[in-house]
C-alpha cells in the first residue's frame, strides 16, 4: 500500500510517499480502506519533534480517517465489513491507502454527510464538543467567544454551542471568515481590526464571556483574561509557543484557565462525545465543511497549507 512516512523528525518535507506492506489485524483491530485523511495542526508539531507525546520513528502521521472496513479481527462482534467509519485515531497512522485501528478508536459515519466531512469529525470536531461541554462546562444561556472560528474546529464549535443554547460570539482575520461564522449563528468580529475587544464587550452589556475556546493562546490569552466575565473559563485549544501574561487578571474575577488534549480524554469521555456528534449530524446541527482536498502525495503541501492562516475548514488528503 501507499503511505507518508517519516524517518527523522523535521520540517514538512521529511513526509515521504513510499510503499508500505499492510497491516495484519489482530484481535480487537480492523483494517479500514482510506477515503478521506483529516490534516490537523497537531500533526505538524508531532512531524516536527515538538509535541509533548511523540511515536516512534519510523512513523506514518496522523489520526483521522474516514473509509469501509475491509477487515475486522476477532472480537469486533460490533463492527461488519463494509461498514462506513470514520476514526479518532489510529495504529498504524492515517496518512494511507489503508489503516489499522483498534475498534474503539472508530466510529460511525452518519449517512448524510460524505467521505471527506468524515475527516473532519475525529479530532476537530471532538476537540470542539470537548473543548465546550467537557472542559468548558458550557451552559444554556451563557455567553460563549470562540476566538478564531473560520478554521475546523472553530466552526464546529460555533455550530454544536449554537445547538445547544449557548449565545455565540466569534472571531476571524477576514471578512470572509467573518461572513461565514455569522452565517454559523455567529455573532463575528474581525480580531485583526483595533478596538474588537470593545465591540464584544459592548455585545454583552459589559458583563464578558463566560467561557472562551481560544486557538491560539500564544497571542490572545491576557485579551481573552480581560474578557471573562466572573467565574469565567478559558479553554486552551492551540497555541504556537509562550506567552507571559498578568496573573492579577485571573483574581478578581476567579478566572479559570483551562488546557485541553483531545488525546486525553477517557474512553467515558470519548464515547460520549461521538455520541452526541452522531447526534448533531444527524439532526442538522452540525455540518461539517472542506476547504480542500489534496493528492495523498501532497501531503508536504498540506502541512504548509495547514499552518496558514484563512483556512475556511478542513484539508483533506485523498488516497
Amino acid at each position: 500500500m501507499r503511505a507518508i512516512q517519516v524517518d527523522t523528525f523535521g520540517g514538512p518535507e521529511v513526509m515521504q510517499l513510499v510503499e508500505k506492506e499492510v497491516p495484519a489485524v489482530g484481535a480487537g483491530e480492523v483494517l479500514v480502506r482510506v477515503q478521506a485523511i483529516g490534516v490537523n495542526p497537531v500533526e505538524t508539531y508531532i512531524r516536527a519533534g515538538t509535541y509533548p507525546r511523540l511515536p516512534t520513528l519510523p512513523f506514518t502521521p496522523g489520526g483521522n480517517v474516514a473509509g469501509i472496513i475491509e477487515e475486522c479481527g476477532a472480537d469486533c462482534s460490533q463492527w461488519r465489513e463494509g461498514d462506513q467509519v470514520y476514526s479518532a485515531a489510529t495504529l498504524s497512522g492515517a496518512y494511507a491507502e489503508l489503516a489499522l485501528c483498534s475498534s474503539d478508536q472508530i466510529f460511525r459515519l452518519p449517512k448524510i454527510v460524505s467521505f471527506s466531512q468524515g475527516a473532519a469529525i475525529g479530532v476537530p470536531a471532538a476537540t470542539a464538543w470537548r473543548a465546550l461541554f467537557i472542559r468548558g462546562e458550557g451552559k444554556p444561556g451563557e455567553n460563549v467567544f470562540i476566538h478564531g472560528g473560520s478554521g475546523s474546529v472553530g466552526q464546529a464549535a460555533i455550530q454544536l454551542a449554537k445547538a445547544s443554547g449557548l449565545k455565540v460570539f466569534a472571531s476571524a482575520g477576514t471578512e470572509s471568515g467573518c461572513r461565514l461564522m455569522e452565517k454559523l449563528g455567529a455573532t463575528p468580529v474581525n480580531h485583526n481590526e483595533n478596538g474588537y475587544e470593545k465591540s464584544l464587550m459592548q455585545h454583552t452589556d459589559g458583563r464578558g464571556f463566560d467561557l472562551i475556546v481560544e486557538m491560539l493562546a500564544n497571542k490572545n490569552l491576557e485579551k481573552d483574561l480581560e474578557l471573562l466575565a466572573a467565574q469565567g473559563r478559558v479553554v486552551i485549544v492551540g497555541s504556537r509557543g509562550r506567552i507571559e501574561i498578568d496573573p492579577r487578571l485571573t483574581m478578581a474575577k476567579e478566572s479559570d484557565i483551562r488546557g485541553l488534549a483531545v488525546f486525553s480524554a477517557t474512553r467515558q469521555e470519548t464515547v460520549r462525545t461521538h455520541a452526541a456528534l452522531y447526534a448533531a449530524i444527524e439532526n442538522n446541527n452540525y455540518i461539517p465543511t472542506v476547504s480542500v482536498e489534496m493528492a495523498l502525495a501532497d501531503a508536504v503541501k498540506a502541512h504548509h497549507l495547514v499552518m496558514q492562516d484563512g483556512n475556511c475548514g478542513k484539508i483533506v488528503l485523498i488516497p
